[in-house]
Formats: structure tokens, sequence, C-alpha cells
């Protein structure tokens, strides 16, 4: 099982749609997948035709049992997504309250990882979508992953959030001694636009071996997918936003095949 984990602290950058859209990939290579919703926003469920604010069972299960996770939890709590080969563990909007809940609690912040120990033999990859903020919810991936990709819109206050991101990947791997490699993806890229093209010149200089070296277009195809229900490549395979995830899909097995998935 290869685990990547999909975060960024700023909203809005396009997580939920590379998650979706490389897992969907993944599946139509033969792959068995499993995606992750660790948002109380429950945008990757919504995507999948679940509601987060009804769901009877999600994520949030998982950290209902003091630091551990009963044996066969995690299978049960599996939504399907409609896309062959692709499951899903939702989210609720009751993820929300972990932070007051879980004060005072050990072991919390590997509640992910244990949970995905039993699914070990069930999936080839695994991916995690994470909530815009540092808590115990992204916490709990980045422990959990292998390797960590990073969405940036090609925008100014976007390339401010990244600084942050990465500044809280440095304090958590500090802090757990693990290093964690990662590939900064740009997103909702505009050629047409000198705000976008300057914007990812600005990265191209900053972060020069971890950038991936192309990006991710603006593609209103990715929002019709979303509704729906469909991943991007089962709603239309050749748009240019799926050829561009189709691109970064093999860049990242590369690099996590010569890492050793790391």
């Amino acid at each position: 099982m290869r685990i990547w984990a999909v975060a960024n602290q700023k909203g809005g950058v396009g997580k939920t749609t590379t998650v979706a859209a490389l897992g969907g990939l993944l599946a139509r290579g033969g792959k068995r997948v499993l995606v992750v919703d660790l948002d109380p926003h429950g945008s990757l469920t919504s995507w999948f035709g679940h509601d987060p604010d009804t769901i009877a069972h999600s994520a949030f299960d998982l950290f209902q049992h003091e630091g551990r996770v009963p044996e066969g939890l995690p299978a049960r709590l599996l939504a399907e997504t409609g896309c062959s080969g692709l499951s899903l563990l939702p989210a609720s909007t009751a993820l929300a309250t972990l932070e007051r809940r879980m004060v005072g609690v050990e072991g919390m912040g590997r509640i992910v990882s244990r949970a995905l120990a039993q699914l070990w033999d069930d999936f080839d990859y695994v991916l995690l979508d994470n909530t815009p903020s540092l808590g115990v919810l992204m916490v709990n991936a980045l422990a959990a992953a292998q390797h960590l990709v990073v969405p940036v819109q090609t925008e100014f206050l976007a390339i401010k959030g990244l600084e942050r991101m990465l500044h809280t990947l440095e304090m958590i791997m500090r802090s757990q001694k693990n290093r964690l490699g990662y590939t900064i993806v740009p997103t909702l890229y505009d050629r047409r636009t000198q705000a976008s093209v300057k914007s990812l010149n600005a990265l191209r200089r900053s972060y020069p071996d971890e950038l991936w070296r192309f990006a991710i277009p603006v593609d209103t195809k990715f929002r019709d997918a979303s509704q729906a229900g469909l991943v991007p490549s089962e709603f239309d395979s050749e748009t240019h936003g799926v050829r561009a995830y189709r691109r970064l899909l093999s860049d990242l097995l590369e690099q996590t095949s010569s890492s050793g998935g790391s």
C-alpha cells in the first residue's frame, strides 16, 4: 500500500479535485484505491453523492475509542463511489468537534495510521484529502502518509499559504522524527493571466527541487464532474485538466517508486 496525503493550509487550491482525479486515474489503471475524506466540510464525500451532514458512519467513528481502532471498524465505514476499484472513507461534519473532544486523550495522532494498517492488504493506494487547518486531522494524515502532495493555486496569496504549510510540515516532521517527501503542484493555472504566469515563475524560483515541472490548468469540466458525481477521467477522459493529472500521476509514480514510496 502506498499512502499519499494531499494537503495545504489554504482552502480553494484544488485538494479535493486532486484526490478525485488521481484516485480515479489509479482505479482506471486497475489499482485498488481508497480515498479518505478528513475535512469536516466533506467536499470529497459530497462529490460521490453522500451527505456529510447526515451520513451515519464516517471517519469520525475512528476517533471514538480512546486512541484505539477496533478490529474491523475501518472496513465497515467504507462507502461506494460509483467508480470501479475506488472506495471512500467519508467525512461527517462532526469531525469539526474533534479538537475539543480529544483534549488530553493519548495516541490521537496515529488513529488514521492504525486504521489503514487494518486495510493494508485491501488497497494498493490510499489518498488522504485534508482540512485546510492544522490540528489533529492533519497531524494524523501527515503521520500516516509516505508522500505529501501540496496543491498551490498560482496566485500570490496561495504562495504565502504554501510557506505556512511547509513550516507546519517541518514542525510535525521534527516532532515525529519522520522525513516526509513532498511534491508542490501548481493548480488553477491560467496562462492568459499575468498573475498566474508570475506566480508560477515565482514558485519555480523559490522551490526548484520540490515543484512539479508542469501545472494543472483551470478546467470547468472538474466542476461538472463533481456535480455529476464522477471522477474527472470518467466524466471526460481527454479534457486538458485530466491530461495534466495523468502526467502528474505518472511523475508521482516514478518519484515515489524511486524513493521507496517516501
